[in-house]
């Protein structure tokens, strides 16, 4: 009675924290939304004529992205100010083709949206214009039904994306959600990507977005790890590239205990659904132990890599001659970065995606190197 009495007591504190917590999210939301409102009223009477004759500007606390869109028809900019400044966005309008390349010469802009069909100077122009001058600002044509088809040639010209109105301030919403999702993922991949030595139980805390590798560890071609324990046994697992770039792991098949192995045959296996990825043996050796904390749950293969993840243990039979072979220490960092880059690379060639039979072919199972330590 009393355990029952406990859960009852928990849960019902449970439910109390979520309703708290969710009647703060949309009060916060409400208190946003009625000071973008009140930016909103305030903003487009605000005069911009000294940057550009028609210029409408509108900038909320803590935007998700600055936006500027040109077309001549005065009701669509109206709407694009009205739905996008209560999504959380900055937003200049302006008119005419000209004065906005003028805006975007002097102002940073995420995203410049463009009517396809405009006098003097059409959205083609404006598409070309400002891939010339700001390569970095992505572009979004705004094309009716009668002009899809050049508005998908546009694309060629460096256009991002076209929207096709009229729409609905839901549809414009969740365009302006997927397009900054898309601007985010691609400026992340451009970056260097982060790589850092961290002691193994330290990988648990990495965020998503870097990388990490084992201090005192060696990292085989094939992005397996293997570290000399106390007892000159060799513990052995797959690195934190390997973890992230296969993602969700359902089924570790460990080698048998007392199985004799040679560097660069194949260790052991991991599966998910009908994928499966055979690892290679960072170094020769006879099978000590496997990790039986992996069999039915490898939830510590993503977690802990480096730790509680470790899949087998070897007695080395040529340890000082095939350590030459691994990477340790700083080496591994400059490698990482390379792999990374070429990921991302196969990435783009496959539409993002890289499967489990292209990862074993080009990162896993690549041919042993000597790289020295």
């Amino acid at each position: 009675m009393t355990v029952l009495l406990i859960l009852v007591m928990f849960l019902a504190f449970v439910g109390l924290d979520f309703l708290v917590r969710e009647a703060s999210r949309r009060l916060r939301a409400k208190r946003e939304l009625e000071a973008r409102k009140a930016v909103l009223e305030t903003s487009v009477r605000l005069d911009f004529t000294d940057e550009a004759k028609s210029l409408k500007r509108v900038e909320v606390p803590n935007p998700k992205a600055r936006i500027l869109a040109v077309d001549d028809e005065a009701v669509i900019l109206d709407s694009f100010r009205r739905i996008l400044v209560l999504e959380g966005y900055n937003v200049d309008t302006v008119e005419t083709g000209q004065e906005a390349l003028g805006l975007v010469q002097r102002h940073d802009y995420d995203f410049v949206f463009t009517d396809l069909k405009m006098p003097t100077m059409d959205g083609l122009d404006v598409v070309k214009a400002v891939k010339h001058l700001r390569p970095d600002v992505d572009v979004v044509v705004i094309t009716g039904y009668g002009t899809i088809e050049t508005a998908v040639e546009t694309l060629q010209q460096g256009a991002c994306e076209y929207v096709q109105k009229p729409f609905t301030a839901e549809e414009l919403a969740e365009f302006a959600r997927k397009l900054l999702i898309k601007r985010q993922a691609r400026l992340e991949a451009q970056q260097e990507p982060v790589v850092r030595i961290v002691t193994p139980a330290l990988a648990e805390a990495i965020p998503g977005n870097e990388f990490c590798v084992p201090g005192g560890a060696f990292i085989s071609q094939g992005h397996a790890w293997a570290r000399i324990e106390p007892g000159g046994q060799i513990r052995i697992g797959i690195d934190d590239f390997a973890r992230k770039a296969l993602g969700p792991i359902d089924e570790v098949v460990a080698p048998e205990h007392g199985h004799t192995v040679k560097r660069g045959e194949v260790l052991f296996t991991l599966k998910h659904g009908a994928d499966q990825i055979h690892f290679n043996a960072p170094l020769s050796g006879r099978v000590l132990k496997n990790n039986d904390e992996l069999k039915g749950d490898t939830s510590p293969l993503s977690q802990s890599p480096y730790d509680r993840g470790w899949i087998c243990t070897l007695q080395a039979s040529n340890l000082a001659g095939e350590l030459t072979g691994l990477r340790i220490g700083k080496p591994v960092v400059a490698w990482y970065q390379d792999e990374i880059k070429r990921l991302r690379k196969t990435g783009e060639a496959t539409s993002g995606t890289v499967g489990w039979a292209d990862l074993e072919h080009e990162f896993i199972q690549a041919q042993p190197e000597q790289v020295g330590v």
